[in-house]
This record gives C-alpha cells, structure tokens and sequence, in this order.
C-alpha cells in the first residue's frame, strides 16, 4: 500500500486535481463552495480562462451541469459580440448529431482544438513590460504566418481522416466478410 505524507508533492497533486464545485440552485443562482459566495457566470468564465478545475453540480439533484454552463458561456460570448462560429460551422455541427460519425467527430474537434492551443503557446503569450497594443500589432504581423502554419495543418488533418476512413471502410468489410455478408459488387 503506498501512503502519501501530507508534505509530499504527490499530496499537492491529489489536492490541486479536486475540483473546485459550483453548485446550481433552482433560482438559477451559482455558489461557489470554494469562497461560500454566489457568483456570476462571468466569473465561472473567469475560472475556464484562468484553467481552474472546476464542475458545476445540480444542487439538488446532484446532476453535472458543467457542459451546460460551459455552452451557456459560449452562447453568450456569440451573440455579446465577434462571433467565433459561423452559422455554417454550427449548421454542421447540428448535422452530424445522432449521425454514426457524431463520436468521431467530437474527438476530432477536441483533437484539432489541442493541437490548435499547443500552435498559440507555440507563438507565446505577452512579454512582461511589452505593452498591449505593441503585442496585438507583433501578433497581427504573425497571422499570414499562422494562416500558412494552420492552411498546412489542414492539409495534413484532411489526409489523416482520409486514411482513417480507408481504414475504417477496410475493416467493416473484414468484419462483415468474416460474417458471411459480401460486398455488392
């Protein structure tokens, strides 16, 4: 049995992988359990953009409702001012719900969201005592290079959902083949 001592890193760790609970209660009203205080949904986008590990509970019942604050967040961030999605965007999100690749496409969102964050902390965050319109003028000379570095990513993101539906459409036909079925031909 492996015991960690209260002075451990290993403590540290467990400590900061608790997440911080927002309770949900039937007025609509958000509680946070870490300060014993209301807050706003602007503060709960306060805790995603500072990376705070958190999860929103259904005071009563208990439900998750996490997700559901998240896409609140986000519904009013599209309609408070420049829209990160446009309508064909999400017209084709809703088009691949219940539809057999909906999983596949939830991972390949996340998956390209990942590796879309590892490209900005590539490019880097504000140098201390760089003011905030040089930073924005340095970053908008960097956007023909960005459009390129993504215009690439894509390419190479469209080969490899080509060969994994190959691959996919390979081993449907191995499987349904062992079964005795037969391609039409």
């Amino acid at each position: 049995m492996h015991t960690i001592r209260p002075d451990s890193p290993e403590t540290a760790l467990a400590v900061s992988v608790k997440p911080r609970i927002i309770k949900k209660y039937p007025n609509r009203r958000l509680y946070d359990t870490d300060t014993s205080a209301y807050i706003t949904l602007s503060e709960v986008k306060s805790l995603v953009m500072d990376a705070e590990n958190f999860v929103v509970i259904d005071a009563k019942s208990g439900d998750d409702l996490t997700r559901s604050i998240l896409l609140q967040i986000i519904l009013e961030e599209e309609t408070a001012g420049v829209p990160l999605f446009t309508e064909q965007i999400l017209a084709n999100i809703i088009r691949f719900y219940g539809h057999a690749m909906q999983g596949f496409v939830g991972a390949y969102l996340e998956k390209n969201m990942q590796v879309f964050m590892e490209m900005q902390q590539k490019v880097g965050t504000q140098p201390p005592g760089m003011s905030s319109e040089a930073w924005t003028q340095l970053v908008s000379l960097q956007g023909p290079a960005m459009q390129n570095m993504m215009g690439a990513y894509l390419e190479q993101s469209k080969s490899a959902f080509a060969q994994v539906q190959e691959q996919m459409q390979r081993s449907s036909e191995q499987m349904l083949s062992a079964m005795g079925f037969k391609r039409p031909g």
